[in-house]
């Protein structure tokens, strides 16, 4: 099996939230983004189901001369759907409402 170096990451700042203000590094896919979607899952306390917090990847800004993109940031979605990502090739789920 061939080595394939160290696993990249990047530095990505949190906004809202418990994670207000920290900078992680989160592991970059292979197109060298971060995920769509941050979830952390926060154990609760009396050992019941864990809450489940959803961050969502958001531009970090813009330049101004050329409008290229700065960078990613997460920002807190407290109405997040837990659902993974929907793939255009996956099936469609249950219909809401039925």
């Amino acid at each position: 099996m061939t080595e394939t170096g160290a696993v990249k990451s990047q530095d990505t700042p949190f906004e809202g939230g418990p994670l207000d203000g920290r900078v992680l590094p989160v592991l970059l896919g292979p197109t060298g983004h971060p995920p769509k979607q941050y979830r952390v899952p926060v154990p609760a306390p009396d050992g019941g189901p864990p809450t489940l917090l959803i961050y969502r990847r958001v531009a970090r800004g813009h330049s101004r001369r050329l409008g290229l993109q700065q960078g990613w940031k997460y920002a807190y979605d407290p109405d997040g759907d837990p659902r993974r990502i929907r793939w255009p090739w996956s099936r469609p789920g249950p219909k809401s409402g039925d």
